[in-house]
């Protein structure tokens, strides 16, 4: 009887750090793709969009599997054990898991943002090169880069749902225009300092028309301390969307 269980003991050991290892070399492989699909891309906007949509979920991903890799593993060296620690490595692997979980998670969601952050501004006014010359193209100023956007595309930029950046080979007059979230990504709260302060809702004070400007209030929530704000925003006149110019915050 007893060497059954010591028998079953090497069985479970050996398959839990097969398991471990498995698990380890699954997050080691999402890594190492996400790497080389950021590494391959060229394009800087691309770049941008799957850092912003993807990282730090694959980041999360692989770091659970690293944490249940280490729960096997840590418990692969078992040679005797009772019902009553068997109950007890069992509640503490959970525990040490469930902590490492919540350490890793509160790094992801309130302090990587600040480096995602500087990695997509830096990204994203990285100059472009045109595909016809081959030179840098200039990235127009929000006066000027109206002339390129149509009316459906600068009332977004009033409303701020919606940003376009415009690259012009001034050379050809080749032209890229890039769209971006207007208020996609959080902000430094002003009462915790941590980047969770994003815009809750919109509302439409008072709506332009041609002869005066609209009114817009965003109204913001950190999601970490809750703390609340707004702040008011003025819409271009409907004369003035047409003429081509911008609202003024």
């Amino acid at each position: 009887m007893e060497e059954t269980s010591m028998q079953s003991f090497e069985t479970w050991n050996t398959w839990a750090q097969y398991i471990a290892f498995g698990l380890a070399g699954v997050s080691i492989f999402i890594f190492l793709g996400h790497l080389i699909k950021l590494t391959a891309s060229s394009d800087s906007k691309n770049k941008y969009d799957y850092i912003n949509r993807s990282e730090i979920s694959v980041l999360m991903t692989c770091s659970v599997l690293l944490i249940v890799a280490g729960a096997f593993y840590s418990n692969s060296f078992i040679y005797e054990l009772g019902i009553l620690w068997l109950f007890v490595r069992i509640f503490v692997t959970i525990s040490m898991g469930l902590i490492f979980g919540v350490i890793i998670q509160n790094l992801l969601k309130f302090y990587y943002p600040f480096y995602i952050e500087k990695r997509l501004k830096k990204l994203r006014y990285k100059p472009r090169v045109s595909p016809k010359t081959g030179k840098l193209m200039k990235l127009l100023s929000e006066e000027e880069e109206d002339v390129y956007l149509d009316e459906g595309m600068q009332a977004e930029e009033n409303i701020f749902s919606i940003d376009y950046d415009v690259w012009v080979d001034e050379e050809t007059g080749y032209t890229k225009i890039e769209k971006y979230a207007g208020h996609l990504h959080a902000l430094q709260c002003p009462e915790c300092n941590y980047q969770t302060f994003r815009v809750s809702r919109e509302e439409i004070l008072k709506a332009p028309s041609p002869a005066s400007e609209g009114e817009l209030m965003k109204h913001y929530e950190c999601g970490y301390c809750g703390y609340k704000a707004k702040k008011t925003f003025k819409i271009a006149m409907l004369e003035a969307q047409k003429a081509g110019s911008t609202a003024t915050a």
